[in-house]
């Protein structure tokens, strides 16, 4: 009997540790540009590995029920190269956040890294030390590196809608993933020289005090704005204008910045939506505003915002 009530109270604690995760994620791995004389088998040990490693681990010292884990996608698409188990992969990385009063989720993060390389054998450990990022083998370390770092990213960004510089703490230790992260022959994304628009940059763009007005964009955004639109839709709708003045001079003082672009990724059809109702002269302040902002979507603002 003791033995029983024993075994009862470890199934308890290892669910309430379970449910203390913060991040619900579901990761997919893609494996159909390699070649067909590798086994198939190895893809989905790999992506099952995956989905434990980001699922099990604890990435904070808050405790989270449940319903409040944060939902996120990862989509790991492989390409073979001329190495043995070596991979070069993109990796799309998305996550949403509940609004108050509503069931409706508001995209956060939307973004693809198109500068994966990395080693892996089936059944190797998957493991990720923030003390020794780049591991005894960097190109085997690559990919927990990045999955790591998105995933504090993912919490820096998600923490910050909640409370004004909420998610320093998790955009520091992305940080110190970048440098401390492997280096190696075709390892990139890590460094300022890799490019205008990579890990470097984003987190780079999210501590740097000369930008410290995007914490408030991202904070009135979803506060002051997305949570209150059920009870006060026309002054979140004013709310959101403030947001798009802000970024707009951001952008005047700050052009081309990697931070300006990730914010809308993700964000146009939202947008639309919201100021679908607003009164004429508020939509086209926020068509014009919305068309120099996120260049990606200007069309789509410029036709549907009228």
């Amino acid at each position: 009997m003791r033995t029983f009530i024993k075994l009862v109270l470890i199934l308890l604690l290892v669910s309430a540790d379970v449910s203390a995760q913060e991040l619900k994620a579901n990761i997919t791995v893609v494996s159909n540009q390699v070649s067909n004389n590798i086994n198939q088998n190895v893809f989905r040990t790999l992506q099952t590995a995956l989905n434990n490693f980001i699922n099990n681990r604890k990435w904070t010292q808050d405790n989270f029920a449940p319903n409040e884990r944060i939902e996120c996608n990862f989509l790991l698409n492989l390409q073979p190269t001329n190495d043995l188990n070596v991979y070069n992969a993109s990796l799309t990385v998305q996550a949403a956040r509940p609004v108050f009063n509503t069931s409706y989720v508001s995209p956060i993060v939307n973004f693809k890294d198109d500068n994966i390389i990395f080693k892996y054998v089936e059944f190797q450990v998957i493991e990720f030390n923030e003390n020794r990022v780049s591991g005894s083998d960097p190109l085997t370390a690559n990919l927990t590196a990045v999955l790591a770092y998105y995933a504090y990213m993912i919490l820096g960004f998600d923490y910050d809608s909640f409370s004004l510089r909420g998610g320093d703490t998790y955009f520091q230790k992305a940080q110190n993933i970048v440098n401390n992260a492997p280096d190696g022959r075709g390892i990139s994304g890590w460094k300022a020289f890799d490019g205008q628009r990579n890990r470097y940059w984003l987190v780079e763009n999210m501590l740097n005090s000369r930008y410290a007005v995007m914490h408030d964009v991202y904070y009135n955004y979803y506060r002051l704005c997305m949570d209150k639109m059920y009870e006060d839709e026309n002054g979140a709708r004013a709310e959101l204008l403030n947001v798009l003045n802000l970024l707009n001079n951001f952008v005047t003082d700050n052009p081309n910045k990697m931070i300006t672009q990730f914010f809308f990724q993700g964000k146009a059809s939202e947008l639309i939506k919201i100021f679908s109702k607003a009164p004429q002269q508020d939509k086209a302040r926020a068509s014009e505003m919305l068309q120099r902002l996120d260049l990606t979507n200007a069309g789509k603002y410029k036709d549907e915002m009228k």
